[in-house]
């Protein structure tokens, strides 16, 4: 999530931070809430944007739709696991303390090493269904944002196209025919429609960041940093490659054509569907945007501490069924000037729909805090414990806890070393298991393995992309 250009490598980083981030201002200093105070809650809340239905259904009149279950079966590239994932970001740590994980899945070669896409959020069936199934799979899916696009069309407006964000749905549970060791995986990409100049319905990439996700029921939320959540809908994932031949056009539900190998065009185009050569794209169905003005600056990683938060990652937490919540955070890089270490708060979510609980028009937060620290990636919360992943350049990584206690939340033992570029969390809560399943903890990192940086490279900590789970009993049962 935060900038990855220069590294230097600080390999004290963990303790030095842990020390700073509980620093209370000196006497004479304006009043500010000390790292884990209550944080106001309402600045969190949340209000729905504009009604997409209308498009969306256009769109799908247009365009087939295809089920997750048929997305992960025709999944064209492979990812590994066992003894052949070989990508390894936890090394033994910086600290030599690093907490291996218990399952770990690499992506195939060009997602391992693209410089374009930079993955960031996660989340699965288990925060979708309490049985954790979706039919009869298991599905992770994580976001990735387009850093190449977004950078060029920064510097040449006009002359470039920004891809936004495409998701990957992978289940880690079902073996390719043949290769015991590799799971099918697919790209999506995420597109906001739009009714055009010409009254015709269209899309456009969706130019977010993507830093965390959350998937309940049907509904995908994506976090969307100054402005609140976007929500997509897993019935509504339309094909533009229905026959599987990308050489030629297919021909639409409406009698028009679709595109999958232009690279430079997306949406609806003088008669034709294009989508940047995906063969999938999922259209945003509604949005959650901020009540309380927002603060922060969208250009500056600090943080302010009043009206509304970054939505930097999000997360699913079940652990109470009748009352399920929405977590959501700010990534924050504090500094003397700015010591805000940012905020995380909960929101409900309605389990009869999979969308926000709201009141009067209004998702209101059930509870808010002030972070105990800074340079938070991840959040997610089960039983009263708050996990966070935190990083810092190509440093391990580090896996905190947390709990309320005495009104404030309160570290919960020590650090826990883990992979370079943590990000986003997602807890597998094990309910669908009778007598309760293991439970997982859920992340992936962003970094590429860069081989030209002593960094990278550096056998304590290297460098790496990979989906990765601890148990939580594993982490539970650090000091």
């Amino acid at each position: 999530m935060s900038p990855h250009n220069t590294r230097r490598r600080h390999a004290g980083w963990i303790s030095a931070l842990a020390a700073a981030a509980l620093v209370v201002p000196v006497l004479g200093s304006p009043a500010q809430a000390a790292p884990g105070d209550p944080a106001t809650a309402s600045s969190f809340d949340l209000t729905s944007g504009p009604d997409l239905s209308a498009q969306v259904a256009d769109l799908k009149a247009a365009l087939p739709t295809q089920g997750v279950q048929d997305l992960l079966d025709q999944g064209n590239r492979v990812a590994k696991t066992g003894a052949s994932c070989t990508t390894d970001p936890f090394g033994t740590g910086d600290d030599g303390k690093v907490l291996a994980p218990a399952r770990k899945l690499c992506w195939d070669t060009g997602d391992s090493v693209t410089e374009e896409w930079i993955p960031q959020g996660i989340t699965g069936v288990s925060d979708a269904q309490a049985d954790e199934l979706w039919g009869s799979r298991k599905p992770l899916v994580t976001a990735w944002y387009d850093k190449a696009g977004s950078a060029l069309c920064s510097s040449a407006p006009g002359t470039c196209y920004d891809k936004g964000v495409r998701l990957s749905f992978l289940d880690p549970e079902t073996a390719v025919p043949g290769n015991p060791e590799g799971r099918r995986y697919r790209h999506v990409l995420l597109v906001e429609p739009y009714y055009n100049s010409y009254g015709n319905a269209s899309y456009k990439a969706v130019d977010i960041h993507a830093g965390g996700i959350a998937w309940y029921k049907y509904y995908l939320y994506v976090a969307d940093t100054m402005n609140g959540l976007r929500v997509f809908d897993m019935r509504s994932i339309l094909d533009l490659n229905h026959d599987q031949d990308a050489s030629v056009d297919d021909t639409t539900l409406d009698g028009l054509k679709s595109n999958v190998r232009d690279e430079t065009k997306i949406g609806r185009q003088s008669g034709v569907y294009y989508s940047h050569t995906y063969r999938y794209v999922m259209p945003q169905v509604a949005s959650y945007k901020f009540v309380s003005a927002q603060g922060n600056s969208p250009s500056e990683a600090t943080c302010v501490a009043t009206g509304a938060p970054k939505a930097s990652y999000i997360s699913i937490d079940r652990s109470n069924t009748a009352a399920p919540s929405l977590i959501m955070g700010e990534y924050c890089n504090s500094d003397a000037t700015h010591v805000e270490k940012g905020r995380v708060g909960a929101l409900p979510v309605d389990d009869a729909t999979g969308l926000l609980k709201a009141a009067g028009g209004v998702v209101a937060a059930t509870e808010a805090y002030h972070l105990p620290r800074d340079l938070t990636q991840g959040a997610a919360r089960y039983d009263g414990m708050y996990y966070f992943n935190r990083s810092y350049l190509a440093n391990s990584g580090s896996l905190r806890r947390a709990t309320v206690s005495g009104g404030r939340l309160v570290d919960y033992g020590g650090n826990i070393t883990n992979a370079v570029g943590p990000e986003d969390l997602s807890f597998e809560h094990g309910q669908g298991a009778p007598g309760g399943g293991t439970q997982y903890l859920w992340s992936l990192t962003e970094h590429r393995m860069d081989t030209a940086d002593p960094a990278c490279t550096d056998t304590g900590s290297p460098c790496g992309r990979v989906i990765y789970a601890h148990r939580v009993a594993d982490v539970v049962a650090r000091p």
